[in-house]
């Protein structure tokens, strides 16, 4: 039957769950015996006492309001983060930050806001079906747009998580084929970096040889074939152009740390060898609040950021962290039901949207402290230390919660 739905409080639940939780972690690694103001901890609250008004204010609007708003706001935060790759402050080697007075913003953040606005207004207009192969073009460039002005600030972690909204444009119809062969293209990227080129080139010509012979009585495919296998040829010499001549020194130590290529405790893997010798002191239950050695000692650089699982792990044990993912999983879990509810497309295209960046956030933040992926510089959603981060991504949760609160929806 269907039915008018009300506020979903146990999104609103799990929010307040985890900005609580990670406030008490930010606390607990920059307390200093007397309240500061202007630490961590107490700009966090600070930014969450706003994220929790934007929320508050957010709730007060329908999907007609954000539909509106997604052509303006995608195109300027596009323009402010293409921006911000010339005029803006280099932090870590990134160029991410725009200075406004005392404060800072990164663009990026809002830009995955905006985006996985715009690409639902789009896609769920009933002329821009993906089984056209324009749309598809018209939506992946949606996705590339703000992207490629990422990369121009050398901040490749920001990047990443649009790439998993290709996910999105699987739920709508794009052949799995796209996926099948995005993990080949990853899968041969890899091996390109631990196999010698011309091992590589070899097994490719082999397999194409292959099968022009299986095709043999069917030459009418042999140039889609040719083109395919001269494709994948003009990959792998552009991955070993790109991985020599493009990345940075550091960039490629972290690569070949995660493939095991390299061992180093002290250089570029010394962040990962702290967070993990502190996730693993934790133990099952954790040391207990403010009791972790590794982390209020500042053993781990950026615990309070990028690494702040690791406090959880080491304070709160493997029964908190679990505890904590499986928040963030009935948390993404609970937005694509929502979704799945929805008989405006928009807000299913939407709530999709946001869950694939969220989860995105949490596999390669998690992989990241425990070593399983490159140190890239991602925050956890709600708990890292950010007022640009926590306050994207409170935009992104309660825009899906005043559109789903204000809709029909079956029950």
């Amino acid at each position: 039957m269907r039915h008018k739905s009300q506020t979903d409080f146990l999104l609103v639940f799990l929010f307040l769950l985890l900005v609580g939780f990670g406030w008490m972690n930010i606390f607990s690694t920059t307390y200093s015996g007397a309240f500061n103001i202007n630490a961590n901890y107490g700009r966090q609250l600070m930014w969450i006492g706003i994220s929790c008004v934007s929320a508050l204010f957010l709730s007060l609007l329908n999907s007609q309001f954000f539909r509106n708003i997604t052509l303006p706001l995608y195109i300027i935060t596009v323009i402010l983060v293409f921006l911000t790759a010339f005029i803006g402050k280099k932090t870590n080697g990134a160029t991410s930050w725009l200075g406004i007075g005392s404060f800072g913003i990164q663009p990026a953040e809002f830009a995955k806001y905006a985006t996985c606005l715009f690409l639902a207004n789009f896609l769920s207009n009933p002329t821009h079906s993906l089984y056209n192969r324009k749309n598809i073009w018209l939506s992946i460039l949606i996705l590339i747009i703000p992207v490629c002005c990422i990369l121009l600030q050398n901040d490749t972690g920001s990047a990443i998580p649009f790439v998993f909204l290709v996910f999105v444009l699987i739920r709508e119809g794009l052949t799995l084929w796209v996926l099948g062969t995005g993990f080949l293209l990853i899968l041969l990227l890899i091996l390109s970096i631990l196999v010698k080129q011309w091992i590589i080139l070899l097994c490719i010509t082999l397999i194409f040889g292959f099968l022009f012979f299986r095709m043999r009585k069917h030459k009418k495919y042999y140039l889609g074939l040719f083109l395919i296998y001269a494709f994948t040829v003009l990959y792998v010499f552009s991955i070993h152009t790109v991985y020599d001549k493009v990345l940075k020194d550091y960039q490629k130590e972290r690569i070949e740390l995660v493939l095991g290529r390299t061992h180093d405790t002290k250089g570029i893997g010394y962040n990962v060898n702290q967070s993990k010798i502190a996730i693993g002191s934790g133990g099952l239950f954790g040391q207990g609040f403010m009791k972790g050695t590794q982390t209020t000692m500042n053993f781990v650089p950026e615990q309070s950021t990028d690494f702040i699982f690791c406090t959880v792990g080491e304070e709160w044990g493997f029964a908190g962290s679990t505890l904590l993912i499986l928040a963030y999983t009935l948390l993404i879990f609970r937005i694509i039901k929502r979704s799945e509810e929805q008989r405006d497309s928009f807000i299913r295209i939407y709530g999709y949207g946001i869950a694939c960046i969220f989860f995105s956030h949490l596999m390669i933040n998690i992989g990241m402290t425990l070593g399983l992926l490159p140190v890239i510089g991602i925050p956890l959603p709600f708990i890292s230390y950010g007022g640009s981060s926590l306050i994207a991504y409170t935009f992104m949760l309660f825009t899906f919660i005043a559109m789903d609160a204000k809709t029909n929806s079956w029950g």
